[in-house]
């Protein structure tokens, strides 16, 4: 691990002192740091890089900042499968395991090769609209179909490789991931799904039915969405961050991406010991 990327929360100040300090750490150990150039520029006299370039000079990526940061991240990456090490600055996260306390001996522990990654799939929406493709984006956590503030119930058809399934009558519709089942599928309702299986969650937003339950899939699946609505606002996210409006009958088509993630584990706790802290399981 002699070339390493550095990307951090840059609205957190915090961030921009710890990247100062792990790039002289890290230089200190004879590697190589290339900088998100908006990054570098906060720091200060720092050589930067376009953020979308670096996945692919470097061999490693540190994340510094949250969930967020490192979702945004793992988007750029793409398809290089460069390991990502996420360190959260705040409380425990989902994906940014490693806590700051624990920063430096794991980086120790990675430059030496002595680390174990988990593959987090990715999926791939496109957007089509009158048969044309209007959006394609790579996704980690999920994508969200949702009414704007004063938007009426959205009808959406859904089918599952050519299969009917059911025509959602509700305020949106979540397609998640196992990794972000834990994000808003999580709040809408919807199942944790261990990172490791090979399954999406199709989860209704309020659905109109209270019979309109979450429903697991292969995450082989072909999922289409069309919406049918007129003159409505209603979005189309991918992981929170971005996204487009909708018209009335376009179509949302998700797949397994042909890109995976591949985070660092952390060597003090497993993905259930995650769990127990960030939502209080045993407390009274």
């Amino acid at each position: 691990m002699k070339r390493i990327g550095i990307y951090a929360k840059r609205s957190n100040p915090a961030a921009i002192v710890v990247a100062r300090e792990v790039t002289s750490w890290l230089q200190g150990k004879g590697v190589e740091v290339f900088l998100d150039e908006r990054l570098a520029a906060d720091m200060g006299d720092y050589q930067g890089y376009p953020a979308g370039s670096i996945p692919a000079m470097v061999h490693l990526i540190v994340v510094l900042g949250g969930d967020g940061t490192l979702i945004s991240v793992a988007r750029k990456v793409g398809d290089l499968r460069t390991p990502i090490l996420g360190v959260n600055l705040g409380s425990l996260g989902f994906l940014t395991e490693i806590t700051l306390k624990e920063l430096y001996p794991v980086l120790e522990r990675v430059i030496e090769g002595e680390f174990e990654v988990t593959t987090r799939l990715m999926l791939e929406a496109v957007v089509r609209r009158d048969g044309q493709e209007v959006g394609r984006y790579r996704v980690l956590n999920d994508v969200v179909i949702n009414k704007g503030a004063i938007a009426r119930i959205i009808d959406m058809e859904v089918t599952v490789d050519s299969d009917y399934l059911t025509t959602f009558k509700a305020d949106g519709l979540i397609i998640s991931t196992p990794t972000g089942s834990t994000a808003y599928n999580l709040a809408a309702g919807g199942p944790i799904i261990y990172p490791g299986l090979h399954c999406l969650v199709i989860s209704p937003i309020c659905p109109h039915m209270l019979t309109n339950r979450p429903i697991i899939v292969s995450d082989e699946a072909i999922i289409r969405v069309e919406v049918k609505f007129q003159d409505e606002d209603v979005v189309f996210t991918a992981d929170g961050q971005v996204g487009m409006p909708l018209h009335g009958g376009d179509v949302v088509e998700i797949r397994k991406s042909r890109s995976s993630s591949l985070l660092i584990k952390s060597p003090s706790r497993d993905f259930f010991e995650v769990l127990r802290t960030k939502l209080h399981w045993g407390a009274r």
